[in-house]
């Protein structure tokens, strides 16, 4: 998710409204809802692969923030859950058992993207920053609930205020301040990610009592909604699914490839996609669209585009194309 797209976990039961034996179906079936919508964005982020719709779909516009209101949630819901797991008193075992899981599923991610997909594979995503965001919680479950919410605006507003060049070795990306954005399927950086599970902490501390006898689960099967029970199912297994469903997914967008190819992309289209985003990255003072359009012209004017498409052409030595970067750059600044 990319980005894309957790309380990757089982909901804890010590709280009111929550035994061994029946569990608050609300809260499992709100985790549910949160699989269904990554579950979404992980098929159209395929469909993006294997060609069937444009380039960038899964990573702008409406996507884009889609993908960060599930992230949200998870987290939100993680933290929620941290709190009812662990009062009123902090079970060790217990954490660390869930911690192992979930820092053992997000490692077997990384390894798995690592030899999948190289160039952008999965060094800090969402089970990262759960795991993560789970160590750092543990500081605040004796302390009130404003001091969490204090803390979770501070950690939103962290990379606004405090990005340095500091944080660009490749050591500290899981930080999430540095300057340059590295390049990942799914970046969840501890900053400002850390702020919906501070925020879910907070809200379990001060809210949960009243949900708790709102929300009490019912006491047979007969009386349970059925719209909530296979959210509740899917909730409850929520890191096995969320393990299983990407490779799923994608493997069945690859078998129906084999029988129904993906047209071919617009090569120009394709170009002008990747050249914006790059540009847009560098937060250059020229009009992205403007020079981007300029390079597109000038290769064709000069037989150098399907070249470059085909790889017969190395951007970092060629000296036409630095000569049409820089006539380009000229006429998008002086806004010809």
């Amino acid at each position: 998710m990319p980005d894309t797209p957790a309380t990757i976990d089982e909901t804890p039961t010590l709280q009111p409204g929550v035994s061994r034996s029946g569990r608050i179906d609300l809260l499992d079936a709100l985790r549910g809802l949160a699989l269904v919508a990554m579950a979404i964005y992980h098929f159209t982020w395929d469909l993006e692969f294997f060609g069937y719709v444009a380039a960038g779909t899964a990573g702008s516009g409406g996507w884009r923030l889609f993908a960060r209101l599930i992230a949200s949630s998870f987290l939100f819901l993680a933290g929620y859950s941290l709190v009812l797991g662990h009062s009123p008193k902090f079970r060790g075992r217990a954490f660390l058992r869930r911690f192992a899981k979930i820092a053992g599923a997000a490692a077997l991610i990384s390894i798995a993207t690592w030899f999948a997909l190289p160039q952008s594979f999965i060094f800090f995503g969402i089970l990262h920053a759960i795991a993560a965001a789970s160590l750092v919680g543990i500081l605040f479950l004796r302390l009130p609930a404003p001091v969490s919410f204090l803390a979770a605006a501070a950690a939103f507003a962290a990379p606004l205020y405090l990005r340095s060049p500091l944080f660009d070795a490749p050591a500290l990306w899981w930080v999430g301040l540095s300057e340059t954005i590295p390049r990942s399927n799914d970046y969840v950086p501890l900053l400002p990610w850390l702020a919906p599970f501070l925020l879910g902490l907070g809200t379990a501390k001060l809210l949960h009592p009243i949900f708790a006898a709102w929300a009490r689960p019912a006491q047979t099967d007969r009386d349970r909604k059925l719209w909530i029970k296979p959210l509740a199912f899917g909730g409850r297994h929520s890191l096995a699914i969320y393990l299983i469903h990407q490779p799923l997914l994608i493997g069945l967008v690859y078998a129906f490839s084999l029988v129904v190819p993906a047209p071919l992309p617009d090569a120009a289209a394709t170009y002008r996609l990747n050249c914006e985003q790059a540009c847009n990255r560098q937060e250059s003072a020229i009009t992205c669209s403007t020079f981007c359009g300029c390079t597109l012209d000038r290769l064709k004017e000069q037989k150098l585009f399907e070249d470059l498409n085909q790889g017969k052409i190395d951007l970092s030595s060629d000296e036409r194309i630095a000569r049409i970067a820089t006539q380009c750059t000229m006429e998008a600044q002086s806004g010809d």
